[in-house]
């Protein structure tokens, strides 16, 4: 199909040429119907010209004898149409009047019992031809009677009766087809309303499209579009709140940043200087750390979860990850344990962000656990994969679980210099690859255990 074609020019199409074929088909069927009809109402005339002609045969003193005055012979042939005629054959004489040209049946079992029509050519004009047996008494001399007759009549009245049949049929496909080009222009009304309704918008409005006026078939296209409309306007307010929470977030390091070299500037000794310059650096790490989890976050949101999700052992990744953080816990002489399979656990996932996930729920392990205690990573795989890290700090509060979901939300207290995004990331990271994310107590005494559930692989 042509790539500009209309939706209007297609629809006409198939709607009219099947009725151009339907009346192609009719048309045909009507030629032979009306052929088969218009030749029975001739034969019979051509029958009764030949039986006219047989009540002129005698037998005279037992010889076979026409008798055909001039004026008879003159009424018969009269014709203004077509050209009429005959040949009257005796077995014993043969021809007895008429044309000797006027072709006869071929067949040598030819049935004459009853008349034999058939189609010939005579003087270069193609016939139509009867041929009859005389039964005369006292005689057993056989007599053929054989009338020929041009077409030119039947011709006419095929003519006149296909025109008869014809022309009414065009003129009803042609009023079909206006009907059909008025009604499509009707139906389509809406679609370009529609059309002209979007290209009237504003590049930002986004709000659902308007089905009052819209048609059932075409209301699986506005709701698709209305869909994307709200997926888009989804993400562009999680786009925006994304800039306004980091923007909020860089303001206080920034002016502290700020506030520090300024205090460093009014120094005139080092040693003076290097309480701001503590805070300098204080401030360029938790700048450094909140950047560097604003982009993962970012990485992360519903807006940017295109990821072809590949195999990932599990196992390996946080085995590798774990030893990566066993410095970090070591400054507070916290053991980190280890406990997967021996063998590959495969989940469907993306490297880098399962990394930053188990990033930090170390780091929150750590920073969040209490001096010399433990940190415990499992990894199992009954009934389906399962992530689970442990620590033996003082726990989150059970009011208080849900809300460290929040982006930008500590608790009261928390030690540390966190941005309140570490759990927020890993929640995300979870949802993006359609594992299920949970917050308990670890026992009795406390202490926080992370748990994610992920789906088994598609191919096993």
């Amino acid at each position: 199909m042509s790539k500009n074609r209309s939706l209007k020019t297609e629809m006409l199409f198939r709607l009219v040429i099947p009725l151009i074929f339907f009346v192609i088909v009719d048309a045909v069927l009507s030629y032979f119907v009306t052929l088969h009809y218009v030749d029975q109402a001739y034969d019979r005339w051509l029958l009764d010209s030949a039986r006219s002609l047989a009540q002129e045969v005698k037998v005279r003193a037992g010889k076979v004898v026409v008798e055909l005055p001039p004026a008879a012979l003159e009424i018969f042939k009269w014709d203004e149409q077509d050209k009429t005629y005959f040949k009257i054959v005796s077995t014993e004489q043969e021809t007895l009047a008429g044309d000797k040209g006027v072709p006869e049946p071929l067949a040598p079992e030819t049935d004459w019992s009853r008349p034999v029509y058939f189609n010939d050519i005579l003087y270069d004009e193609p016939v139509r031809i009867v041929s009859m047996l005389v039964t005369l008494k006292d005689t057993q001399e056989r007599v053929f009677i054989h009338v020929a007759e041009t077409l030119n009549k039947r011709r006419a009245m095929m003519t006149d009766i296909l025109l008869a049949d014809m022309i009414p049929q065009l003129i009803l496909v042609l009023l079909t087809g206006i009907y059909l080009l008025s009604g499509l222009k009707r139906g389509l009304q809406p679609l370009h309303a529609l059309a002209q309704h979007i290209a009237g918008r504003s590049a930002r409005d986004l709000s659902p499209i308007p089905e009052s006026h819209v048609f059932l078939e075409v209301r699986t296209l506005t709701d698709t579009i209305n869909d994307v409309l709200e997926q888009l306007t989804r993400a562009i307010a999680t786009q925006q709140r994304f800039i306004a929470n980091a923007a909020h977030q860089l303001r206080t390091p920034l002016a502290g940043l700020k506030l520090q070299a300024e205090r460093a500037l009014r120094e005139q000794d080092i040693q003076d200087m290097k309480p701001a310059l503590i805070q300098i650096q204080n401030c360029a790490d938790r700048m450094s750390h909140l950047t560097a989890q604003l982009l993962v976050l970012a990485q992360s949101e519903p807006i940017n979860s295109g990821y072809e999700l590949h195999a990932v052992d599990l196992c390996k990744l946080t085995r590798s990850t774990c030893i990566d953080w066993v410095p970090k816990a070591l400054q507070r002489n916290i053991e980190i344990s280890f406990d997967c399979p021996e063998t590959a656990l495969c989940v469907d996932g993306d490297e880098v962000l399962l990394r930053e996930l188990l990033v930090n729920l170390l780091e929150n392990a750590i920073t969040y656990g209490n001096n010399s205690g433990n940190v415990t990573v499992k990894i199992d795989n009954k009934p389906t994969p399962r992530l689970s890290v442990t620590d033996d700090g003082p726990g989150i509060p059970e009011p208080e679980m849900s809300r460290v979901l929040e982006r930008f939300y500590r608790i009261p207290g928390s030690p540390g210099n966190g941005c309140g995004l570490g759990l927020s990331i890993v929640k995300d990271i979870a949802d993006l690859h359609n594992a299920h994310f949970r917050l308990s107590r670890a026992d009795e005494q406390g202490g926080l255990r992370i748990e994610l559930v992920f789906n088994k692989r598609s191919d096993g």
